[in-house]
C-alpha cells in the first residue's frame, strides 16, 4: 500500500517529464550531427576509462529490480569495454545504494559521492551527478559516459536499459541523409553554450525519475506476491492445522468409546 501511493506521484512525475526530455535529446542530438557543432561534448575519442551512472535503489524487497540492472550494466561492460574493465578502467558512479554495495563485491571502483540522492530525490541534487560526470568527460578522465537506469512502463513492467550518455549521440539521419531540421534562434553556437548542459542535466534526470517510478512498481508488485504466497502459506497450514485437530479429537473419542466398553464388559 506504500509502494502504491509513492508509485502514483513516482508515476505522474516521469509521464510528465519523458516528453520534454526527449524532444530536448532530439533536438541535443540534431545539433551535433553537424560535424563539430557540439564541441568536446559530443567528440568521439579513443575509449581508455569509462564511467557508467548506475541508477538502482537504496532499499530491497523489490524483487530481481535491483539485480537486473546489474546485470544489464555487466553484459554492456562485457560487450562493449571488456578491455576496459580488464584494465581496471571501468569506473561506477552509483545513485543507490544497492548498485554499489554489488559493484564493490566484485572489485569494481565505485564512486559513491552522489549515492544519496533518493533520500531528497530534487533536481539539484541530480544535476550535480550529471555534472561530475560532464566535468570528468571534459577533462579526459573519462573517454564515455553510460547510463544504466530502469525505464518506466508500468507497474508490472520495467525495461532495463544502458544508454550512451557522454560523447552525444548523434541523430539518426533521415531516408534523404539528413538529421532531422531544427530551425535555431539564437545561433546554434550561442544555443550550445547555454542549453548543450542543461540538457545534458535532464536527461540524467529523467533516468533517474524512470528508475524511482519503476522501483515502486517493482516492490508493490514483490510485495502484492508474497502477500499471495504468505495467504497460500496461511491456508495449507490452516488444512494442516485442522487436520490435526481433527485426528486428536477422532483418537479422544475412540479412547472414551473403548473405555466405556472395557467397563462395560
Amino acid at each position: 500500500m506504500v509502494s502504491a501511493a509513492k508509485l502514483r506521484r513516482a508515476q505522474d512525475a516521469i509521464t510528465q517529464m519523458r516528453p520534454y526530455a526527449e524532444k530536448l535529446q532530439d533536438m541535443l542530438s540534431s545539433i551535433v550531427s553537424d560535424g563539430a557543432a557540439g564541441g568536446v561534448l559530443s567528440q568521439e575519442r579513443e575509449v581508455k576509462n569509462v564511467l557508467f551512472i548506475l541508477v538502482t535503489s537504496d532499499r530491497g524487497l523489490c524483487g530481481a529490480f535491483n539485480t537486473n540492472l546489474y546485470k544489464t550494466a555487466i553484459a554492456r561492460i562485457e560487450e562493449k569495454y571488456q578491455a576496459q574493465q580488464a584494465s581496471g578502467n571501468v569506473q561506477i558512479l552509483s545513485i543507490g545504494k544497492k548498485g554499489a554495495e554489488a559493484f564493490e563485491r566484485v572489485g569494481y571502483s565505485v564512486n559513491k559521492d552522489h549515492m544519496g540522492i533518493f533520500s531528497n530525490l530534487t533536481f539539484d541534487n541530480v544535476k550535480k551527478a550529471a555534472e561530475y560526470a560532464r566535468q570528468q568527460f571534459v577533462e579526459g578522465n573519462y573517454d564515455a559516459v553510460e547510463v544504466v537506469y530502469s525505464r518506466f512502463k508500468n507497474a508490472a513492467t520495467q525495461e532495463m536499459v544502458s544508454e550512451p550518455h557522454l560523447p552525444i549521440p548523434k541523430a539518426e539521419k533521415a531516408d534523404d541523409g539528413h538529421a532531422s531540421d531544427f530551425i535555431f534562434e539564437p545561433s546554434k553556437e550561442v544555443l550550445i553554450e547555454e542549453l548543450m548542459p542543461k540538457i545534458l542535466n535532464t536527461q540524467v534526470y529523467k533516468a533517474v525519475l524512470d528508475s524511482n517510478a519503476s522501483e515502486h512498481g517493482a516492490r508493490m508488485t514483490a510485495m502484492d506476491k508474497a502477500t499471495e504466497n504468505a495467504q497460500e502459506l496461511l491456508k495449507d497450514l490452516r488444512i494442516s492445522y485442522n487436520r490435526a485437530r481433527q485426528a486428536a479429537i477422532t483418537t479422544e473419542l475412540t479412547e472414551i468409546v473403548s473405555g466405556a466398553a472395557a467397563l462395560e464388559g
